[in-house]
């Protein structure tokens, strides 16, 4: 049965010119077109107010679809979804990214767990899913899927927490979790899930409702968003015990193994055995799911195995360099902190 429920959708943006009409036009060629699109700039400065305008002026495009675009500068990502969602009308909420390119099925499949045979299921979250761009500009980018992002088959429905890239979730959720934490810049999404959670909210697993978006295009890029994301989950007191595994094995472990492998060599091999089973996974998703790899020509393929193990250290060494600032940001902050 057709999903009749109205729903909005969100998002927030900041200096997404380049990349929000592709966002834009991919939810407008939904099967399922949403009610209303309700978007939160924090300060933009590159025209993304122009394209979002342009867009909002061509009604043949809209359809019935109703276009809010509010400017709120310097607000946060929390603080842009917040706002969004409170300025929407309707009860049912889909959130998304500027920077992704949403299947034309997307917001049918998000939505399609909140009712069925025409009666509400209970449901009050749907976790969709997320994937590479299978299409990314260059061999770095391939590399970089693979070994950031997981797979459907790796992941534990019921442990899931989902992305803002692709979530939909009821208002009441909302407002019973407090919203997103205004006071996080960054793993914002991963405490919302948990405190959606820890109020009982029913979730529902939707792979099919699939964003698909492209990886950081270089080192630098990537060592910044990994270094954010790390100094998130110390201001959050996210996953200490990962963190001071990563710690342990390239300050301890590792060191200690390649010293005592001139002596020992079986140590050697220990070491060399531990770093292949590391990489095991991301190429795993390289060669059996990465549909950009198979698109290379074989110079392509040779560079994007041979990324894989920079990508994994950058991200580690980023991890651990952005983990301890966060955590001395919670020490100094911890009024702030209301979750």
């Amino acid at each position: 049965m057709t999903f009749t429920r109205p729903v909005s959708v969100v998002m927030t943006v900041f200096n997404e010119a380049d990349n929000i009409e592709t966002v834009l036009r991919t939810l407008l060629a939904q099967t399922r077109p949403p009610d209303e699109i309700v978007i939160v700039d924090g300060g933009s400065t590159d025209g993304t107010s122009g394209v979002i305008e342009q867009l909002a002026q061509d009604t043949a495009s809209l359809g019935p679809t109703r276009l809010t675009y509010l400017v709120r500068p310097g607000a946060n990502i929390s603080q842009g979804r917040n706002a969004a969602i409170a300025a929407a009308t309707h009860e049912l909420i889909a959130v998304t990214d500027a920077g992704v390119r949403l299947n034309s099925d997307w917001l049918e499949n998000l939505t399609a767990p909140f009712s069925r045979d025409g009666k509400a299921t209970g449901v009050e979250v749907v976790a969709g899913f997320f994937r590479a761009d299978p299409d990314p500009a260059s061999p770095f980018q391939v590399a970089m899927g693979a070994t950031v992002l997981p797979v459907e088959d790796e992941i534990e429905p019921e442990k899931f927490l989902p992305s803002s890239r692709s979530v939909a979730f009821t208002r009441r959720a909302w407002q019973a979790a407090g919203g997103y934490p205004e006071w996080l810049d960054y793993c914002e999404d991963l405490i919302f899930d948990l405190d959606l959670k820890e109020k009982g909210f029913a979730f529902a697993w939707q792979p099919s409702a699939l964003a698909l978006f492209a990886p950081r295009r270089s080192l630098k890029a990537f060592w910044l968003q990994y270094y954010r994301y790390a100094r998130g989950d110390g201001k959050a007191n996210l996953f200490l015990k990962r963190h001071l595994l990563r710690y342990f094995t390239y300050g301890v472990a590792a060191p200690v193994g390649l010293v005592g492998a001139w002596r020992f060599p079986w140590l050697g091999v220990l070491v060399v055995g531990a770093g292949l089973a590391y990489l095991r996974q991301p190429y795993r998703r390289l060669f059996i799911y990465e549909t950009g790899f198979k698109k290379l020509p074989l110079a392509g393929k040779i560079a994007a195995v041979g990324w894989v193990p920079v990508i994994r250290a950058t991200g580690d060494f980023a991890k651990m360099a952005g983990y301890p600032p966060g955590r001395a940001w919670r020490k100094r902050n911890s009024g702030k902190i209301t979750g």
